[in-house]
């Protein structure tokens, strides 16, 4: 069984991936942040390493799924391919942060790889407002991503908000985290889980 977690810059997807996969015992497949060449370039100069940096995580996470489907093991996965495609290569297109010959090339390949990959049976979307983003986004104190703008949040949540409202690749459901401490509340992680619980059984 294939479960992934969407949601934009901080809504809490590795934090919740990882305490599900703990719970569930399933393995875990997170983003690629730590070894990834071109984020503090990124988030220093957009425009020039915005394609480079979108092929990447195309890359990096066309062989997770590749991995995930070979093993055959119950994986939960911390974003999907489809927020590359549909949200962050889109937004930095639309904000003339990526050439349109870039993103041409991009959609072409995105396309490619996904006549050949299957979607998660259920997709997590974690939906968050601006304020919780930021709150959340200081509070780990990553610092390339000090540059990020509330203008570039707020239209990554707009992308995100309309691609989940046309999702019908698989089962979806939708947590709002803003009232919600999963980490610290175990309360607001039994939720969660009970929630979960219902879509899993719901797939067999």
């Amino acid at each position: 069984m294939h479960i992934a977690v969407a949601g934009n810059i901080g809504a809490g997807k590795t934090t919740l991936t990882r305490l599900l996969a703990k719970h569930y015992k399933w393995e875990a497949h997170f983003e690629d942040v730590v070894d990834n060449p071109y984020l503090d370039d990124f988030y220093t100069q957009m425009e020039r390493w915005s394609f480079n940096l979108q092929i990447y995580f195309l890359n990096s996470r066309y062989r997770q799924i590749v991995q995930i489907r070979e093993t055959g093991k119950d994986v939960i996965q911390d974003r999907t391919i489809y927020e590359d495609a549909h949200i962050f290569a889109p937004n930095l297109h639309a904000m003339g942060l990526m050439t349109n010959r870039d993103f041409k090339n991009y959609s072409s390949l995105f396309e490619l790889m996904e006549s050949l990959v299957e979607p998660p049976e259920l997709l997590i979307y974690l939906r968050s407002s601006i304020p919780n983003l930021v709150k959340q986004i200081h509070k780990r104190g990553r610092e390339y991503e000090n540059s990020i703008s509330i203008d570039y949040l707020s239209r990554l949540n707009e992308r995100y908000e309309a691609w989940v409202h046309g999702y019908q690749k698989g089962k979806l459901l939708v947590i709002d985290v803003d009232e919600m401490d999963f980490v610290d509340d175990p309360e607001d992680l039994g939720r969660v889980i009970n929630k979960i619980d219902a879509e899993i059984n719901g797939l067999f």
